[in-house]
């Protein structure tokens, strides 16, 4: 099998799989029968891609696909899951650790995207004597876009 094809027939061989087990109706994985478990397949090939074919770009990619198709799965069937908008962020903060496995490349980024998301998640739990966190976490839920846009801006602006 050539390497360009590689992507592809790990994907059909996942979804393949989701349909025969859907199929089959075995009780325990009746949770996993749904579209959720389908972006699972496609991140987790992603991934079995990027490491088996040294295409690391699909790390990335793939940790994100992932890292969503297990969360939209949790929140679909798990009480317990947290459903915080700062677990997006959580996510793209994995995905860099992962990629900077292998390419060396978004530790820094990585690292302040994790710390960001973990204290926005757990924002309602700060201590009393934090009380100047909770400023900047309402200032930064207000205005994260515009944040976005200026990093953004300077990554364009920025010499390679």
């Amino acid at each position: 099998m050539k390497r360009q094809n590689a992507l592809l027939a790990y994907i059909l061989i996942g979804i393949g799989l989701f349909y025969l087990l859907r199929q089959l109706k075995i009780p325990i994985l009746t949770d996993f029968y749904s579209w959720q478990t389908l972006l699972i397949i496609i991140g987790l090939a992603l991934l079995i891609h990027g490491y088996s074919a040294k295409h690391y770009q699909n790390l990335f990619n793939g940790t994100i696909v992932l890292g969503i198709g297990i969360h939209l799965h949790g929140l679909q069937h798990y009480a317990f899951w947290i459903d915080h908008w700062a677990v997006y962020i959580l996510i793209v903060g994995i995905a860099f650790i992962i990629q900077y496995s292998k390419t060396k490349k978004g530790l820094f980024p990585g690292l302040l995207l994790i710390l960001l998301s973990v204290l926005l998640i757990f924002s309602n739990q700060l201590a009393l004597n934090l009380t100047w966190l909770y400023d900047i976490i309402h200032i930064v839920e207000r205005f994260w876009p515009i944040i976005l846009i200026i990093i953004g801006f300077y990554l364009l602006k920025k010499k390679q």
